[in-house]
């Protein structure tokens, strides 16, 4: 009766943070995605909010995780920019976190057939191949750990397999901190300008997201191939 209680009482919460959510991105995304534009103005407008700045930040990479109307890496590097690249990581890190959390439980909890009617569609048949797979947990590291692989829808597929939170939670920010670390470092030395670093990060970065895109249907095929054996 406890457990009951208290998975009701998630669904509330997460019904009401969906809600408010849904309300904030109707209402400002417009401004939200024109702020990010300019990396200088997005810093101005965060350090503006004073010791609110921090959770704005965070929010901001909530939202690029649950609603993805923004590059992730647009805003993680918007965080090296402004806090350098120790608390930009973090700060990333932690949005990046709540954000994936949100997302996870809402489909375990509250969007289950939504998610699913979603996978039924021709191009995430993939996806549903891989849930039903017995190393999925090896195929969520490789997706979230390769770039230019399609990672955000994942995030609310994994909510319909039995995969324990916490190992999902693991998998997803070991895959993507070294991406977010290198992210944050392009925008703290774009700040400093040191554009030595910052140019053989982001060639490192473009070729392993060119290589990651050029070769998805590649690595997908391998994964579901490798799941029907």
């Amino acid at each position: 009766m406890e457990k009951k209680k208290k998975q009701t009482i998630g669904r509330v919460s997460l019904a009401v943070m969906g809600v408010l959510l849904l309300i904030l991105v109707i209402q400002y995304l417009p401004e939200i995605v024109k702020l990010t534009f300019s990396v200088e103005d997005f810093r101005d407008y965060i350090l503006s909010l004073g010791q609110f700045g921090p959770i704005s930040f965070i929010l901001f990479q909530i939202l690029q995780t649950v609603i993805a109307p923004i590059p992730g890496e647009v805003i993680q590097i918007a965080g090296g920019y402004i806090y350098g690249i120790s608390l930009g990581t973090f700060y990333s890190i932690i949005g990046l976190l709540l954000g994936a959390i949100l997302a996870f439980y809402f489909t375990r909890y509250l969007g289950g057939e939504f998610i699913k009617r979603l996978l039924n569609k021709e191009k995430s048949k993939w996806i549903t191949i891989m849930l039903d797979s017995n190393k999925f947990s090896v195929f969520l590291f490789i997706v979230f750990v390769i770039p230019g692989l399609p990672k955000d829808f994942l995030i609310f597929a994994a909510g319909l397999t039995p995969i324990k939170p916490i190992r999902f939670f693991l998998i997803l920010l070991i895959a993507r901190f070294p991406w977010v670390l290198a992210s944050a470092g392009v925008g703290s030395n774009i700040y400093q300008g040191n554009y030595l670093p910052t140019i053989i990060i982001s060639i490192v970065a473009v070729l392993a997201f060119i290589l990651g895109l050029v070769f998805k249907d590649k690595i997908i095929n391998a994964l579901s191939q490798k799941n029907n054996k």
